[in-house]
């Protein structure tokens, strides 16, 4: 098992992700889907374990600050940066939108060769890509897309990393959640749900699957503090 190192994450995964798992997060804009895969990539860092952050919407360099802002406490970012721990990097997929690209599997292919070059190069056994939804807007056809992700999903695999995969979802609350047919791609599944009024919302995070394994059943609320995501879960919960 893989060990997430996010506190009550790993309470409701009983022990953690299981190595070489392609795992996909699923949730709305503001709910820390981003974030929750920073410090999966920091807390590997934390233990030795190097890992790559693709990112394919925003720039490096803004992922590391709005990291930097959020997780005060992470006081070491550039150190493990530095030191080859933590990579970030990415290929802005909006360059090419507005004149569409000649051919979407060739785009996609290379993003994916891209990714494979970091993975080798830098020796991680720990993988974000965020987030795969932006891949939607190059392979427009819905059985393209959905084999791209299989294809990115078996060279994932074939690398042996632990990855999480974020995807952007419309509906951030719980009873509005709809199944794309990609989700069942992935060998697991967390969902970061958002209800309320803005100024009374409340996060929480559920483990829908894990293929395989044993998970936790119940949505759990959640936190981001400057020290990282807290998971309220039942499970952690009986250990304080």
């Amino acid at each position: 098992m893989v060990e997430t190192g996010i506190s009550g994450l790993d309470a409701m995964l009983y022990g953690g992700i299981p190595k070489d798992n392609q795992v996909i997060v699923v949730g709305g804009p503001g709910a820390g889907k981003t974030l929750l895969a920073f410090e999966f990539i920091y807390k590997g860092a934390k233990q030795g374990h190097a890992g790559v952050f693709f990112a394919l919407e925003e720039d490096p360099k803004r992922i590391i600050h709005n990291a930097k802002s959020t997780f005060s406490n992470f006081e070491d970012i550039d150190e493990l940066i530095d030191q080859g721990k933590i990579i970030i990097n990415g290929k802005d997929i909006s360059e090419g939108i507005l004149s569409e690209f000649d051919d979407p599997k060739y785009e996609f292919g290379k993003i994916v060769t891209e990714m494979e070059s970091l993975i080798v190069k830098s020796g991680a056994t720990r993988v974000v890509a965020d987030s795969i939804s932006a891949v939607e807007l190059i392979v427009k056809d819905p059985i393209a897309y959905r084999r791209s992700m299989w294809s990115l999903v078996a060279n994932l695999r074939r690398l042996g990393v632990t990855t999480l995969l974020t995807s952007e979802s419309d509906r951030p609350e719980r009873s509005k959640l709809r199944f794309k047919p990609e989700h069942f791609i992935f060998d697991g599944m967390l969902a970061m749900y958002q209800s309320g009024e803005d100024i009374k919302r409340v996060s929480a995070l559920e483990v829908l699957k894990m293929r395989g394994y044993r998970h936790s059943f119940i949505t759990a609320p959640y936190e981001i503090t400057p020290s990282g995501f807290d998971v309220l879960s039942a499970e952690e919960m009986t250990r304080r």
